[in-house]
Parts: C-alpha cells; structure tokens; sequence
C-alpha cells in the first residue's frame, strides 16, 4: 500500500449474503487491503437498488460471488490507495459503481465500452460491493464526485441515474424532441423524467395512476398516459406529440414485459426503442415489415462508461436533477429487502453505513 490514512480498523461493519436467497447478515468481517491500481474507500452512504435484491435472490444466469457484499451505489472518501495510483489522492470524495473493474485493454475498453469487457468486475455481484463501511474499487473506475456534492444524496446517481441518462444517449434523440419514459413513475423513471428535460426533451410519461401522472408532471413531464385508464395506449401515447407521429424515442424501464411489446407500435418512424428494464424471462417481439419499412432502431442500453458518469454527476451538481430518498442504518438492510419483495418501495432507499 503506497498510503493510507491512520486509524483505518482492522474489522468493520457489513451486510454479507452467505446463501443463495439470503437472508442478508449484519456482522463484522475484516477490512481489506488494496491492491496496487485499488483504493479502499470508507463508504458513507450506498443506494439499494433492486438488482442488489436478484443478486441475493440468484435471479440472473450470471453468477454471484457467495459469501457477497452487495452494493454498488457507494459514495464516499479514499483513505487507501495501492501503489500505481497516482489520479487520487486521500480524501478525495469518490463513487463505487456497477461496474468497479476492466481490463482497460480490449477492444471495447479501447472504444470506451468498458461495461463490455469480458473481464469486467461488478460491485456487489462479482465482487464485494458497498454495502460495508470500507470497499475496494479500482481506482480508474471509481466516479470522481465534487466535495460540494452531498454523499447520501447523490449515492443513488451512482447506478440509477447513471443508467437513465446513457440510456437517453443512445436513444440519440435530441433537444426540442419527444420521448416516452415507460415506467415514468418509479424510481428510475423520475431520475429519466430529469435527465430528459435537462437535456432539451419533451417527455411523455407512461404509468399506472393518478399519482404517479402527478409525479411525471411535476418533474417536468409534458403530457402522462395511464395504461391502465387508457383504452387505446398507442394512439394515446402518439396523440401526446404535436403532429400526431409519435415519440422520437421510448426508454423501457418496465419490470413487466408487455410494454416492451407496445413500444414499435407508437414510437415514430425512424425511432429508437431503448431497453432498459429487464423482467425476468421477457422477451422483446416486434413485426419485421413494421420494423425495416418504417426504419425503426431497437437497442439494450447497459450501464454508462467512465465519461458517462461524470456527466451524470455534472448534471446532479448544477442542481438540474434531484432524487426523492429516505436513508435507513445499513442494519436495517434486509428490512428494505423485505420492502422490495412486498412491492411497497416508494422512491429510492439510502443505507448509512455508521448506523
């Protein structure tokens, strides 16, 4: 270790997944050392994100490290740094993300796809993540956050925002144009709702509810379809734009996959649908003809590369996108676990590591 700073404890507080479908344990497990291209970052705050659930639960063929530390919206300062690590210094204010590692020398590295590469380290998947008081990252990876920014709340930018904004990138859609949010509503779709209107675009935002069509609203959203009041969603959802033809782009957030089959159907000729959501055993169908004569482009967004981030955490730090939260003890982990398998969460939750 090429620094550190003193009184770094040799034992810390954590919440460790030690079998398929948990439960998660709140114990004291050793703190680490990094490597020589690692820092070791006193976390102070991580967002719990939904696929820290499916990483517990096994959802995904991909599979996870056990025992895991979950986790990968971690925000907090760098107290250690190996030997090769000449970017950082100690104190900085840094962010774990998803993706906390690459080979940095594959192609899609070079092309900054770095999400892409094969060899790819992910927070709290395959490797430990943030939930516990000290976590390694390399330290290329790690988001450079502003020590003006507050770390509990920009912690849920980390995944949630970040994977929004990259998906309104690749949509290619452009200022003065029209997207559709499906999912509008919820935790991601808020942050989108932001991203979309701080970049220039109209957004139409597609839920269940009157509360969640006040929320689209107030954050900005130019017109709100109710899928479940509606009974023509695709004439509606096209209605919704000045010349009838449909939105420029459509960002699926859905956790259901009959959006996903709706989606070419309204978006306009030579858009772009954007797949985000992921629900489990989905697939995406949609009419060849449709498709090639009409031009349409549908695309998977994945998590944003290196750039993305600090572009993301640009727009948070001028204030143009705010995250609703509530923070709980990262004690009280399982207990939002819990919250989530009930369906009962509302807007993100933030884990204090100290409580």
């Amino acid at each position: 270790m090429a620094a550190a700073v003193d009184n770094i404890p040799k034992e810390q507080w954590a919440q460790v997944v030690e079998q398929k479908g948990g439960p998660a344990v709140y114990k004291q497990i050793p703190v680490q050392t990094p490597g020589p291209d690692e820092v070791l970052v006193n976390v102070k705050y991580s967002g719990v994100c939904h696929t820290d659930l499916h990483a517990m639960m096994g959802d995904w063929p991909i599979p996870t490290k056990l025992p895991l530390v979950g986790g990968h919206e971690g925000a907090g300062v760098v107290v250690a740094k190996g030997s090769a690590v000449s970017e950082l210094e100690l104190g900085d204010h840094v962010g774990i993300k998803w993706l906390n590692g690459s080979c940095l020398a594959c192609t899609f590295c070079m092309q900054a796809d770095e999400p892409l590469c094969p060899h790819a380290l992910l927070s709290g998947y395959t490797v430990d993540g943030s939930f516990q008081q000290y976590a390694i990252a390399k330290a290329a990876h790690v988001a450079r956050i502003p020590k003006e920014v507050d770390l509990e709340a920009v912690a849920p930018v980390l995944c949630a925002g970040i994977t929004v904004y990259k998906g309104l990138k690749e949509s290619g859609a452009r200022p003065g144009q029209w997207v559709a949010i499906v999912g509008a509503g919820g935790g991601l779709g808020s942050m989108a709702v932001q991203y979309a209107k701080a970049m220039g675009l109209h957004v139409i935002g597609i839920d269940g509810g009157d509360e969640k069509g006040e929320s689209v609203r107030s954050l900005g959203g130019s017109a709100y379809v109710d899928y479940t009041a509606t009974k023509d969603l695709v004439a509606d959802v096209k209605a919704a734009t000045p010349d009838g033809l449909g939105p420029h782009a459509v960002l699926l957030l859905a956790v259901s996959e009959t959006p996903f089959q709706q989606a070419t159907a309204y978006v306009r000729s030579r858009g772009a649908v954007i797949c985000i959501g992921m629900p489990a055993n989905a697939y995406f169908r949609a009419p060849v003809f449709d498709t090639v004569v009409r031009m349409i482009t549908i695309k998977g967004s994945y998590v944003g590369n290196r750039q993305d981030t600090q572009e993301a955490l640009d727009f948070f730090a001028r204030g143009l996108v705010k995250v609703p939260y509530k923070t709980v003890g990262l004690s009280k982990l399982q207990e939002v676990y819990d919250l989530m398998h009930q369906g009962k969460i509302v807007g993100r939750y933030v884990v204090d590591t100290s409580k």
